[in-house]
């Protein structure tokens, strides 16, 4: 049989043009009708004057436009505040020790567990975040403070809560590698010094129950591989019989209140 030839497009350089002036027109065209629609959306939206941001009074009073956008612009700060300043840290990581103890490095999953983690940071915080509602963020959404007073009045909730959980010899330290002054009261010390600080205490809390969480069932290891020792089943892995017997003393005891129960009691 004869082959039959292929000519390339690369052969065919009046349909190598014709693609390329398609291309160009479809660019085109997509730059047309989206100028369009910038400019019809553009019309349609009403235009923000200038008193409308400053006030009337012009800088003396924020008007509700940019409350509102500072208000939104602070949210982005939230996850650094929630890992920082509450008692988020120390949750999760006793929560993921009860896990690593039980031998189940995948349940629950991560989502779950950061799930409740939020949720027993917003039970354990809860009186700390009324009172930044009560005393800033209400306050300068009425217009009744102006951002650097809220920002101030919503931080000292943080600080009282911190300075109540924090170790001294943790803030002796941080002072120390920053060559700063301590004040009388923990509750007067910068933010950038606190936080730190605070963050060391509740890592050493975390990791002091996790110690405590570990003892029984590493006990259970023990035990489970001793007794396959004598009976000569060397060839058994010890996790297969100490994992069941390891879930069902969990589940006896009901394991996760008492966690739940002691983390919430810490912060009483």
């Amino acid at each position: 049989m004869t082959p039959i030839a292929v000519r390339s497009t690369s052969s065919r350089p009046g349909a190598s043009r014709t693609l390329w002036r398609v291309a160009l027109l479809a660019c085109l065209g997509l730059t047309v009708v989206t100028g369009v629609g910038a400019a019809e959306l553009s019309d349609a939206l009403p235009p923000i004057k200038s008193g409308e941001l400053l006030g009337p009074a012009g800088n003396s009073q924020l008007t509700p436009y940019l409350r509102t956008l500072i208000g939104l612009s602070m949210l982005s700060l939230l996850p650094a505040a929630l890992m920082a300043m509450t008692s988020f840290t120390r949750i999760v990581i006793t929560l993921s020790f009860i896990r690593h103890a039980l031998g189940l490095p995948e349940t629950p999953p991560n989502a779950v567990l950061i799930t409740i983690s939020l949720f027993l940071t917003l039970f354990t915080m809860g009186p700390t975040l009324d009172q930044v509602q009560t005393q800033a963020f209400t306050p300068f959404m009425d217009g009744k403070l102006d951002l650097r007073q809220a920002s101030k009045a919503g931080t000292q909730p943080f600080k009282d809560f911190m300075a109540k959980h924090v170790r001294e010899s943790d803030l002796d330290l941080i002072a120390s590698l920053a060559r700063k002054p301590l004040p009388d009261k923990a509750e007067s010390t910068d933010l950038y010094l606190l936080v730190p600080a605070f963050m060391l205490s509740e890592l050493r809390v975390a990791f002091s129950v996790g110690f405590v969480i570990f003892l029984p069932f590493l006990l259970i290891d023990l035990i489970v591989s001793a007794v396959l020792m004598s009976l000569g089943m060397m060839m058994m892995p010890p996790a297969t019989v100490s994992l069941p017997l390891k879930l069902l003393l969990f589940v006896l005891i009901d394991g996760w209140a008492l966690i739940i129960r002691a983390i919430a009691g810490s912060y009483q």
